[in-house]
């Protein structure tokens, strides 16, 4: 491995999130189901891979993450309404209880990154550029036999921090439904 390719794996180790997407191991899948407040829809699948590492918080909650890597269909009905595509990659952390069995609530939260396949949904709506950023904030449950099933809510925005003239950004309410292996 040359130094260049060994630069991330070290970025990631310091950082205590060496479970980084593995190209041998997706731990688990969803599908997202989103609308905005200006008439545009989305239909996002997902692959995770587990960190594979818990922080405690007290004696009862802990924090865990996961990589979500995502494609994403967005539509608009509004004026000039055209359809794109969005690729992300996302950290995403969350607190729940640390014991394993039953259901169990969570709260999450993750910042990534996105390349979207135009920078125009519709008339009314200029991203800018390709390159945006995507955050969310996030409730739900995972329940099931080693927690394997998931149910959440959503919010989530993107935009590309004025990194171009035009920043117009969107907010998606998005229902999340997860499957782990």
């Amino acid at each position: 491995m040359t130094k260049r390719n060994a630069l991330l794996p070290a970025v990631l180790c310091a950082l205590g999130l060496a479970g980084a997407p593995s190209v041998h191991a997706v731990d688990g899948l969803s599908l997202e189901l989103g609308a905005s407040e200006d008439d545009a829809n989305l239909v996002r699948l997902g692959l995770q891979w587990d960190w594979q590492k818990r922080w405690p918080v007290g004696q009862r909650w802990q924090i865990d993450g996961y990589w979500d890597a995502s494609l994403a269909y967005w539509s608009s009905d509004a004026p000039g309404g055209r359809d794109l595509w969005d690729l992300g990659l996302t950290p995403t952390f969350r607190l729940r209880p640390a014991t394993l069995a039953g259901t169990r609530p969570y709260v999450e939260a993750g910042i990534g990154l996105h390349l979207l396949s135009r920078s125009r949904l519709d008339d009314r709506h200029d991203y800018g550029g390709a390159f945006q950023f995507g955050s969310h904030i996030g409730f739900g449950a995972t329940f099931g036999e080693r927690s394997r099933y998931s149910l959440g809510y959503r919010l989530q925005h993107l935009s590309n921090a004025n990194l171009h003239d035009q920043n117009d950004g969107i907010n998606f309410h998005e229902l999340r439904f997860g499957y782990g292996f």
